[in-house]
């Protein structure tokens, strides 16, 4: 039996299966009992809160749900079957624990293989050189592409991984432990996973092949969350980091407002459920078939994988194991430059990610290039040249300048990916005859760089392309101020808060919750680099939303960062959870979708670090859990996540109070309803509910019509209907 003491987990190879192994920390206390699987295998990271054998999924359901990451230390393990066996004894590593620097200086060669961090785990990657004919011989500028994806396959490079090559940056894909060909036991963004990513990051740079020996990050989605946390841990040769398309909290992607994501979450889990299983990639079994016994041996280990859907569901409340792998809680620990994108309207990952862009404050430099669209967008011809521009200065330190060769053959690389034919954006600093010039000059850009009407600024609608943009020097920006219309009797949004009491009234939909308007391609994610992609965005009937808008805009209105309803609710049932949709009404009668929000009341203690007079954020915790009681009123503040649009003069501001479901594109949600169930909304008097916007006072130039209802990426629209609320006496029952 051998024992291995990692970053925060402890691995058991070799014991007999089915022997109970019972772990004991430095003062000798029996924290759990292991059992070997038919492998031998047994694997530890999570402790319950008191002592527990692990020998079932509920019992490893309730470690996850009130138990705590192990913690670096000395722990011993014994052999309860065999008693006269010798117990064992193991270093559990932290994070801030550094190997000899002597393991960083293992060569890395062009092509397929391994490289070996701290806790002697093997993980597999791929090493690609730029073209040498284009860009001579090196050393290159260089990149990590890092994730539990496939970023070592050497037949199907990622799509960072092209882009960087075809712009002549070396590039090394890694894939994390426990996926891959890689050794370990695979756990969604880990401690052990960060500081393995150090470690990539520190020997990337000791490569005689990387030039300025600082290597920088890339990826989109899981690649660029995972930049955040091995970020976090300050590699000393790290140069900067390129993350795209990203999440601030796992836990909140997972229970979006504290009701369970059933839809995109649920599969993301449930794929990597799949694809890290011995053999589960296509590709790393045909390496195994084909005689590579490091990624035979290192998948031996795959039998203790977690089900990470299990995890998911587990997780009911915010605690301190998930805490721990909060995003928005790292990032003020990055102290290399960041270059960052982001769609409001991310079908997968939403758009909580800026409600942390202004915590990163250990950064000397910036960019965030923000837009209406869809999670692929940030590959796309609209800001793919800030990226080349980002990584030039950073990574390569040299003014960045295009190919000319690259350039031709660019429109049709985007027709192919992205179904729209267009030219790559002008090198904007290749007048500058000196580095230092250049940078200078780009350093002085403000760093946000908000873009609107993506979809519509291309020959084909719903291309990525914007028609207008606006730079700022920070988001939130500066100078936003909430903005209140109260909701009022027969469907209004009021300036002033109405003179009299009333209540209307929807009733549950039991329907909605599984219902997301692009869900019939949850399995085909690609669809969403197209210009079109399938919606059938239906509609709540009358009695199940109440609906609120204000009169024709007299003006054009901008908002910018998160609102939130200030609502009264007389819930009809001791659980519920309540969607607010923001639209916009157009003056040709299109309603078109701008943003969602979601809560469950039961969660109604708000955290005062994260919240404000706009933005809303909640503990989620167990002891700040309660029930409700029907009948009895309760005020909350239901957030709608961070969004910049604007509302054109004539439009008019909508939103719909329901059940969450059928406005989203690949969420769905397990949320408490009941068939017949009425929920009441205040409106005036002592239960005066409010919709708060963040509203942004500047003279924006833009055009004057809308484009084309098509045109709009992430933002589907359909014709407008009247509102027609229901008082509590015309509720059906």
């Amino acid at each position: 039996m051998e024992l291995t003491g990692g970053v925060q987990t402890l691995t058991v190879t070799g014991a007999e299966p089915g022997t109970q192994l019972v772990v004991r920390d430095s003062d000798g206390r029996d924290i759990v009992t292991l059992v070997a699987d038919g492998s031998g295998n047994a694997h530890l990271a999570f402790v319950p809160g008191r002592h527990l054998l692990l020998d079932s999924p509920a019992a490893m359901a309730e470690v996850l749900a009130e138990g705590t990451a192990l913690a670096p230390g000395r722990y011993t393990v014994v052999d309860t079957t065999h008693p006269d066996a010798d117990a064992g004894d193991v270093w559990v590593r932290d994070v801030a624990d550094l190997p000899d620097p002597a393991l960083y200086e293992q060569p890395l060669e062009e092509g397929y293989g391994y490289l070996t961090v701290r806790d002697g785990v093997k993980l597999s990657m791929m090493v690609r050189f730029p073209n040498t004919d284009l860009y001579g011989p090196g050393p290159w500028p260089t990149v990590v592409e890092y994730s539990g994806y496939s970023p070592s396959d050497p037949d199907e490079p990622q799509p960072s991984t092209m882009l960087a090559n075809l712009l002549g940056f070396a590039v090394v894909g890694v894939n994390m432990r426990g996926s891959g060909c890689s050794g370990g036991v695979f756990d969604v963004l880990s401690p052990a996973q960060a500081a393995d990513g150090y470690d990539v990051v520190e020997t990337v740079a000791r490569q005689p092949w990387v030039l300025h020996g600082r290597p920088g990050m890339v990826g989109l989605s899981y690649p660029g969350i995972s930049q955040l946390f091995v970020a976090a841990t300050r590699p000393p040769h790290l140069a900067a980091i390129a993350p795209m398309s990203v999440i601030d909290d796992l836990w909140r992607q997972q229970w979006p407002g504290g009701t369970y994501n059933s839809g995109f979450t649920r599969a993301w889990l449930a794929a990597r459920d799949m694809q890290t299983r011995a053999g589960g990639q296509a590709w790393d079994l045909r390496r195994i078939e084909g005689g590579d016994e490091v990624a035979e041996q290192n998948q031996r280990i795959r039998s203790q994988n977690m089900d990470f859907e299990l995890f998911g569901r587990s997780l009911t409340h915010f605690g301190p194991m998930v805490e721990a792998r909060r995003v928005a809680s790292m990032v003020g620990e990055i102290e290399v430059p960041v270059y960052l994108t982001g769609a409001w309207q991310d079908e997968q990952t939403g758009s909580r990610f800026a409600l942390m862009l202004d915590r990163f404050s250990s950064s000397p430099s910036v960019r965030f290039n923000l837009f209406n669209g869809h999670h692929p967008d940030g590959y796309s011809p609209m800001v793919v040249v800030r990226w080349y521009e980002f990584l030039s200065f950073h990574v390569a330190r040299r003014t960045p300048e295009i190919p000319e060769i690259i350039r031709v053959f660019a429109p049709a690389q985007f027709r192919e990916a992205f179904g729209v034919e267009t030219e790559l954006e002008a090198d904007r600093f290749s007048h500058h005859d000196a580095f230092d010039d250049a940078l200078a000059d780009y350093l002085a850009e403000p760093p946000v760089r908000i873009l609107f009407e993506n979809g519509a600024g291309t020959a084909t609608p719903g291309g990525p392309g914007h028609r207008f943009e606006v730079e700022t020097d920070q988001f939130p920006p500066a100078g936003i101020r909430p903005r209140r219309w109260w909701l009022d009797a027969g469907g209004r949004l009021s300036d002033s808060e109405p003179a009299h009491e009333e209540v209307e009234e929807y009733l549950d939909d039991v329907g909605a919750g599984a219902h997301a308007y692009s869900g019939e391609i949850l399995d085909d994610l690609n669809r969403f680099t197209q210009p079109q992609v399938p919606i059938d965005w239906t509609r709540f009937d009358d009695e199940h939303f109440c609906g609120y808008e204000t009169e024709a805009l007299p003006g054009p209105l901008l908002i910018a960062g998160a609102g939130h309803v200030d609502l009264w609710l007389q819930p009809g049932s001791e659980d519920t959870a309540v969607q607010v949709t923001l639209t916009e009404i157009r003056r040709d009668g299109i309603e078109q979708r701008v943003q969602c929000g979601w809560h469950r009341p039961t969660h109604r203690a708000e955290d005062p670090q994260l919240s404000d007079d706009l933005k809303v954020d909640h503990t989620y915790t167990l002891e700040d859990h309660e029930l409700l009681t029907p009948g009895e009123w309760i005020n909350f503040r239901l957030p709608l996540y961070p969004v910049v649009h604007l509302f054109r003069a004539g439009s008019r501001i909508r939103i719909s109070l329901s059940t969450p479901g059928r406005d989203h594109p690949f969420w769905s949600f397990e949320a408490p309803v009941h068939e017949g169930v009425a929920h009441g909304i205040g409106l005036g008097g002592d239960h005066a509910s409010a919709l708060v916007l963040p509203q942004w006072d500047i003279d924006l130039a833009h055009p004057p019509s809308h484009p084309d209802v098509e045109a709009h990426r992430g933002q589907p629209g359909r014709e407008a209907r009247p509102i027609t609320n229901l008082s509590r006496s015309q509720v059906p029952g």
